[in-house]
């Protein structure tokens, strides 16, 4: 039991994190027992009775209004995607962004991101990317601003270095430039608390295979329904605002739904939309704001522990400006990768060491257990800490 929520209750419903040191959630949360009996349940259906697509879809719609209310919105804002690379690309290709206009974007952000955005170049349109620093809000973009600038885009919290960002001070600034506002929240969804109506953002978007724990190939958008001249790149039958019931094309009526389905497309991903909604009840019984304070916790006792061990962190170090899950430490990772796998520790490289990234199941046995794994390669304060 931590003082936020019964951390190790919640820990049995991980299996994976019983049988190693699972300090990777930032590239993919292992699968917890809810998800997993929403998935039978599915293919049980479809193995037995060929699906009863009906229930099926009747379940999906329940799965987006929960999704809804976790982040604040209506149902009618919601879309399902395939991951958060799609919702980038629906909501750059929807922006009405025309040659000479430019959007500003923080150097070094997840490159996914970015490709949606350099991908427009072919219709004139450029990119301008600011500093990353330890601290990005509406004054890193400000200066920037010129008469061209369209739009912002930018993440909620870096996947290299835990950088957790001031959205809501730029959406501010978004409001008062008249600026289009994209975020992508892939690495803090389901850990850092999001509100979409102080965020203030025209997108957002998101997969659900790290904090909102489903496999890949789920993702979300959320549009501001109030931005109506924002229609899709690309159309079907399910995307428009009167689908034609006999399924015959007509040209003549092409107008886009009225709700976020506009920038749906074709068949849905049935399976991991039901495993959603299972997980979102079990991130709402503990609570974002309680799996937050858990993992800023963990965070701490890392930080102390690399400090003790002459480790340095790469990334922020004050909570008003790191994400509580995500840190990196400077080990080498051509080096120590493979040395932590050798001991059943689970994490990954990355620009400038080893990321651990935290999920709910976490305790502060895993971080003792990295730190641990540390010092038995020698690793001690003033030496360095590379390999010998």
């Amino acid at each position: 039991m931590t003082k936020h929520y019964d951390v190790e209750a919640v820990r049995k419903l991980f299996p994976a994190a019983e049988r190693l040191t699972y300090l990777d959630s930032g590239f993919q949360t292992p699968m917890s027992t809810p998800v997993r009996r929403a998935l039978e349940t599915f293919i049980d259906e479809a193995y037995e009775t060929a699906g009863p697509k009906s229930v099926w879809i009747e379940r999906m719609e329940a799965t987006r209004a929960k999704l809804a209310a976790f982040l604040n919105a209506v149902p009618e804002e919601v879309a399902f995607t395939k991951n958060t690379s799609e919702s980038m690309n629906i909501a750059a290709n929807a922006l009405p962004l025309a040659a000479g206009d430019n959007v500003l974007m923080v150097h070094g952000d997840h490159p996914n991101n970015a490709y949606a955005f350099l991908n427009l170049a072919r219709k004139g349109v450029e990119v301008r990317f600011v500093p990353m620093t330890e601290t990005v809000n509406a004054e890193s973009f400000r200066p920037h601003i010129d008469a061209r600038t369209r739009a912002i885009s930018m993440s909620q919290v870096t996947f290299h270095a835990g950088h957790r960002f001031d959205v809501e001070g730029v959406g501010r600034l978004c409001a008062e430039a008249g600026l289009y506002y994209v975020l992508d929240i892939m690495q803090g969804v389901g850990v850092v608390p999001i509100d979409v109506r102080r965020v203030g953002a025209t997108f957002i978007g998101s997969g659900t295979h790290k904090g909102l724990l489903v496999p890949q190939g789920l993702g979300l958008l959320y549009w501001d329904r109030t931005r109506t001249e924002l229609e899709p790149a690309y159309l079907a039958a399910i995307s428009l605002a009167r689908p034609p019931a006999d399924l015959i094309a007509r040209p003549d009526d092409l107008e886009p739904a009225p709700t976020a389905a506009r920038f749906e497309i074709g068949n849905f991903n049935l399976p991991a939309t039901h495993a959603l909604g299972a997980a979102l009840d079990l991130i709402g019984s503990i609570g974002v704001e309680n799996i937050a304070a858990h993992c800023f916790d963990l965070g701490d006792r890392l930080i102390e522990g690399l400090d003790a061990c002459g480790v340095a962190l790469v990334g922020p170090r004050a909570r008003a400006h790191r994400a509580p899950h995500i840190y990196v430490a400077a080990l080498p990772a051509e080096e120590w990768l493979d040395y932590f796998a050798s001991r059943g520790v689970r994490l990954s490289p990355e620009r400038d060491g080893v990321r651990i990234s935290f999920g709910m199941f976490n305790t502060a046995a895993d971080v003792d257990r990295f730190l641990d794994v540390v010092r038995e390669r020698g690793v001690r304060p003033g030496r360095s800490p590379r390999a010998a």
